[in-house]
């Protein structure tokens, strides 16, 4: 009931049209179950078996008298104007109440569809701003293709089940309990058979409902691995084909994508198993009821004409009790649905302002690492340890050592894409936790060793996050960037489409964007990660002449994989294993003889 109340809640947004679906279905069924009803009279003038009526009751509001009164109606009809013309005012009032049957059915369509589409909309936005905002270490978890899997085919589920409800919850409900009313009304002896069939119907649906759920919930992970190893194979297309790899990513794929079809497969077989199963017992209630009915119309109880309009009203409920199993099944798959999306959506966010966070405007005096360690799990020891050092306002300190020694960890807590587990990073003698978010990041640039790009123009990718930036603007950070050349040579220019990750540009020609980027948000503090480690000596040069004009009066922490772009930097910290071993200018450093000295040689070699 909790999941359910789970998907029912994506609905109050919707209420003005949710509400008009429920009172257009509620007319829907009210004009069905009236339809009912005038096949009686209709099939009683057509055998001459109906007596005419020729008083009327007082007007009352109960069935009996309502009946008698409209074949008094009818019976001064038949009387006045013979039985041809009562028939065909009787088939007039037919094709009447089944137009209005159907025009609120589509109706409650028309209301409806607004709901479906707004709810994918909402959920998937709900979604992907979620994901924005959960921290990097969420993911290291989680595979990104399941990830676009809970928000493209989950969804999608979502929003099947929530029909179904409405439609389980609503229409189908009062269709069934409406033609029950009217069959007990003609015979209770007979209505006694369609009980037997909804009774045993709602048992043997629901164990499968029950079944359902579970196999739709692997049929949905098997689905989000899927989609992950296809997400893989895309990204790594280049990688594939230089390693003549295809015949075994393909086996890998068809592995994934046998066990998936095998899981649907058996959801299917269960699913579809409840309409031939409702459907088969009740035509085995149909033939008993015929065989009971002839019993009950050759004793007088019921009349023919009676008779024919209740096997009418229960092939009413047939239809609705198929529709009700089939929905039971829908929104036990859409719950299953809704678990995995709420996986995301409850996840909990640990990189967020504290609650007595301050504004912070201004860089003023230094960023500072004080006693500072950091562990992704407390077992598995720290990532980075004891680590204590100072970056003054306009000075730049340059992180180098071996690949897993902690530099791109420090580089990653000090905008807090993750938290330090112990002791603290200052700026101006603030704790980074204390900070607003939004204002901490506002004071930071960031060029990686990956150039971060989107599906976009240059101007878009250059004047990324900022507001009302100008053309001139973008401009003057390509020209320091040492970018402007080759855009101009591009086909449009800065309005040149750069390509799924910028993948129509060479990778010297990426970094300098990324660095005309950061050009453009002139933050005080930078953060340089390995920028020019990917790069051939031309691009290199090209990068290391934008980075030195970027570094320029800016308070910079850099991580070197090339010792030489380093030289000039006011503090080199040495690192190894986590720890900080060996510090000082690029010349004390060659004195001591350590570590530092090593790593020059080997690059020298």
């Amino acid at each position: 009931m909790q999941r359910l109340r789970s998907l029912l809640k994506f609905l109050h947004k919707y209420r003005r049209n949710v509400s008009l679906n429920i009172l257009s279905n509620i007319f829907m069924v009210v004009f069905s179950i009236f339809s009912i009803p005038m096949l009686i009279p209709f099939l009683e003038i057509l055998f001459g078996q109906k007596e005419l009526v020729t008083e009327a009751k007082p007007s009352a509001f109960d069935v009996g008298t309502l009946v008698h009164n409209f074949n008094y109606e009818l019976s001064q009809i038949i009387i006045s104007h013979g039985k041809e013309r009562a028939l065909i005012y009787l088939c007039i009032g037919i094709v009447v109440i089944f137009f209005l049957k159907n025009l609120f059915r589509y109706l409650s369509v028309f209301f409806m569809a607004p709901v479906r589409n707004g709810i994918v909309r909402d959920i998937r936005q709900q979604l992907f701003e979620r994901i924005l905002v959960l921290p990097l270490s969420y993911f290291s978890d989680e595979r990104k293709g399941d990830i676009m899997a809970r928000v493209t085919v989950d969804v999608q589920e979502i929003e099947n089940s929530i029909l179904s409800v409405l439609e389980a919850v609503i229409r189908e409900p009062l269709m069934i309990i409406g033609s029950l009313m009217f069959m007990i009304y003609l015979s209770p002896s007979l209505t006694f058979f369609v009980f037997f069939l909804l009774i045993f119907t709602g048992v043997v649906i629901g164990g499968i409902g029950k079944a359902l759920k579970k196999q739709s919930t692997k049929v949905l992970e098997r689905q989000g691995s899927l989609v992950s190893n296809l997400e893989e194979s895309l990204s790594g297309l280049r990688i594939i084909k230089a390693f003549n790899a295809e015949e075994h990513q393909s086996r890998k794929f068809l592995k994934e994508n046998n066990s998936y079809r095998k899981l649907l497969t058996r959801l299917l077989w269960r699913r579809d198993l409840s309409s031939p199963l409702s459907e088969f017992m009740g035509i085995t209630v149909v033939a008993v009821l015929i065989w009971y009915g002839f019993r009950e119309v050759n004793s007088g109880a019921i009349s023919v004409a009676a008779f024919i309009a209740f096997l009418y009203a229960f092939f009413t409920i047939i239809e609705p009790s198929k529709k009700f199993a089939s929905a039971s099944y829908k929104i036990q798959k859409g719950i299953a649905a809704v678990e995995r999306v709420e996986v995301i959506l409850n996840a909990e966010n640990t990189i967020k302002d504290a609650p007595d966070a301050k504004p912070f405007k201004e860089f003023q005096s230094a960023v500072e690492f004080d006693n500072l360690s950091f562990f992704y799990k407390k077992e598995d020891g720290a990532v980075v340890e004891d680590i204590n050092f100072k970056i003054s306002k306009g000075k730049t300190v340059a992180l180098v050592g071996s690949s897993g020694a902690g530099k791109s960890t420090l580089a990653d807590l000090l905008p807090r894409f993750y938290d330090v587990s112990e002791g603290q990073i200052l700026i101006d003698g603030n704790d980074i936790r204390n900070i607003q978010l939004n204002d901490l990041r506002a004071q930071m640039g960031i060029v990686s060793q990956e150039a971060i790009l989107f599906n976009d123009t240059i101007f878009n990718n250059i004047a990324f996050g900022e507001k009302g930036v100008t053309e001139a603007q973008v401009i003057a950070a390509a020209k320091i960037a040492n970018a402007h050349e080759f855009i101009m040579e591009t086909e449009k220019g800065y309005q040149t489409n750069i390509g799924d990750r910028g993948m129509k540009l060479s990778g010297g020609q990426r970094q300098r964007l990324t660095i005309a980027r950061a050009v453009l948000k002139d933050p005080p503090i930078l953060i340089l990660d390995e920028a020019t480690s990917a790069l051939d000596s031309e691009s290199e040069k090209l990068v290391q002449d934008a980075l030195e004009k970027l570094l320029k009066n800016r308070t910079s922490l850099v991580i070197a994989h090339r010792l030489s772009t380093i030289q000039h930097a006011d503090e080199i910290l040495v690192m190894k294993e986590g720890k900080i071993i060996e510090r000082g200018t690029h010349n004390e450093l060659l004195s001591q003889n350590g570590e530092y000295r090593k790593l020059v040689a080997l690059q020298t070699v």
